[in-house]
């Protein structure tokens, strides 16, 4: 208000990718709630409903009651009838987050198809990286004040002849989780990663000196994804590539020996692997 501001506010260009967001997030904690309150009804519940429908696990468990007729006495039709009203409403919420999570998917796409792109981020993540540096780069000077921004910042934690960092617990908690979230999904699926973690392993080092290095790894590459405009191969010629030659699927598979949902996902635009891709390409193309 007094002019005297250096700082570069958030502009309005992810409104729309907060909004999805926020009400993609407030139909997941409305699902947990009723799941919860499920799980309690069952708890104390006469022991015929407990027995019926307190063993079911997953999905049973919500598609089961919601199909139910509540009969019996005053108390057994009261509480089937609250148990089919949470289940349906389980249910509602999982449908509504499937369709603001896709809308979301589209929106985060189009304002920046390369973080989406990117190995282990989600429609989620992106959103919440998005919402965090608020689209505009100026904010951003440098990836270190970026990592800042997200808590991944290493701190030091020395302590006589031992030099070490530690996590940092400040920064914007929803962007650290979510750059801890894509440190997971490499950790268990990028052959990179994995290699990494290994090698840190060797070394020594705890997992939670190893998810440090990598959250500031990612952060690294999220700010410039944020920051520049990163050109994503396209590989949408893969499938009609592969169904012009009469190629099987399972050719694609045996070929390069991974799973069948692998080339699936890849071809339908799902998961990113750009050295696949290209590999997968040069194959039909000489095949």
């Amino acid at each position: 208000m007094s002019g005297r501001a250096s700082g570069v506010p958030k502009d309005d260009s992810v409104a729309g990718v907060r909004a999805l967001h926020n009400a993609a997030r407030s139909a997941i904690k409305a699902r947990t709630a009723a799941l919860n309150q499920i799980t309690h009804l069952l708890i104390s519940a006469p022991e015929a409903i407990r027995t019926t429908y307190g063993q079911l696990k997953g999905t049973d468990r919500t598609q089961a009651p919601a199909r139910l007729r509540p009969t019996g006495d005053t108390v057994h039709t009261a509480i089937l009838t609250a148990l089919k009203s949470l289940a349906r409403r389980v249910q509602e919420l999982a449908t509504e987050h499937e369709t603001l999570t896709k809308l979301l998917d589209e929106q985060v796409t189009d304002h920046n198809p390369g973080l989406r792109a990117a190995y282990g981020v989600g429609p989620d993540t992106a959103a919440q990286l998005l919402v965090t540096a608020g689209c505009n780069g100026d904010r951003m000077r440098t990836e270190a004040s970026f990592a800042a921004l997200c808590g991944v910042a290493p701190v030091p934690a020395s302590s006589g002849k031992t030099n070490r960092h530690r996590l940092s617990r400040g920064g914007d908690r929803d962007a650290n989780a979510a750059l801890y979230r894509i440190a997971l999904v490499r950790m268990s699926s990028d052959p990179r990663t994995r290699g990494y973690v290994a090698r840190q392993t060797a070394a020594s080092r705890t997992k939670k000196e190893i998810v440090r290095l990598l959250e500031r790894a990612i952060a690294r590459e999220m700010f410039r994804y944020l920051t520049t405009t990163v050109t994503i191969p396209d590989i949408a010629d893969l499938r009609p590539l592969r169904q012009a030659k009469n190629i099987t699927l399972t050719a694609v598979v045996q070929h390069f020996r991974v799973w069948p949902t692998t080339i699936s996902r890849l071809e339908r635009g799902l998961t990113r692997d750009d050295d696949l891709a290209h590999a997968y390409r040069d194959w039909i193309q000489t095949a």
